[in-house]
């Protein structure tokens, strides 16, 4: 079964709410197996555009999960915070077993 991904690509606005809102989500995150692949750190854009200046990848153990997670009541409560501290996009997408 493929794994599922959360690809986010994030712009803090408020540096102390966004702290709580990586505070509340990983109740979330841990309920449902999520693993940070990639948690801000340095990037560079290459090509397109680049909007947002932190970008995150969260690994599950598939889609389903993945989905489940973003819409349990754990993640939506943080969801309320990190709005508050932050412009997001993100992307939950099936993973690649060629």
């Amino acid at each position: 079964m493929p794994k599922g991904y959360w690809m986010a690509h994030v712009t803090v606005t408020d540096p102390e709410t966004y702290k709580q809102y990586v505070a509340l989500n990983g109740v979330a995150f841990a309920k449902y197996g999520g693993r940070f692949l990639v948690r801000g750190g340095t990037s560079e854009s290459v090509r397109g555009l680049d909007r947002r200046n932190r970008h995150v990848v969260i690994e599950f153990d598939s889609f389903e999960t993945a989905k489940a997670c973003h819409e349990s009541p754990e993640y939506q409560a943080a969801a309320k915070v990190r709005d508050q501290g932050a412009k997001i996009d993100l992307v939950i997408v099936e993973g690649y077993e060629g």
